[in-house]
């Protein structure tokens, strides 16, 4: 039995979920997500937990089972808590604003880089150093956060780029003098 698979996953009040075939829709106060799950592995709703089954012990539902109950539980928890990853700007003249809805990097470049948001994602900048990348889809947050890292990705000799909050760079030494 997978481990993951196994476990069941509890629904905060105020999250519903639905399935109409192989479609589940999970409703909370954040939002709403759908997404389509293979039918070999079954959902049902016990009280306050989902709890998932597979069919059979062949190879690609074993796979699945615990695939399905740790996208099914991201859903659960993007629509009711949310997702946020935090971006830090390492440099010297390096920063961001936000204008409107998007954000406007000075990363060095003789031009303003600008990032417009995508469908479901918010941007926040407390500082004109870092960056706060909000979403109830998780894949959707790391995969922005992620084409924001890649402006500027850190490089190891100053460290200097756009990195993820408690990211470690490892530093190389660079050329001495004669």
């Amino acid at each position: 039995m997978s481990r993951i698979g196994k476990l069941p996953i509890d629904l905060p009040s105020g999250v519903t979920v639905t399935q109409d075939g192989g479609v589940v829709t999970v409703k909370g106060k954040n939002g709403e997500l759908k997404s389509k799950f293979s039918d070999k592995i079954t959902i049902a709703q016990e009280g306050e937990q989902l709890v998932l089954t597979r069919e059979n012990d062949q190879k690609e539902s074993k796979a699945l089972h615990g695939l399905t109950r740790a996208l099914l539980a991201n859903m659960v928890k993007g629509v009711s808590e949310g997702f946020q990853k935090n971006l830090e700007i390492v440099g010297v003249g390096y920063r961001v604003q936000l204008q409107g809805q998007k954000l406007v990097f000075g990363l060095g470049f003789s031009h303003p880089v600008e990032v417009e948001p995508p469908a479901g994602i918010t941007f926040e900048v407390p500082s004109p150093n870092s960056v706060i990348v909000k979403g109830i889809d998780k894949q959707a947050v790391g995969q922005c956060a992620a084409n924001i890292r890649s402006l500027r990705p850190p490089e190891p000799y100053k460290g200097k780029g756009i990195k993820y909050e408690g990211e470690y760079i490892r530093r190389k030494v660079g050329k001495t003098g004669m």
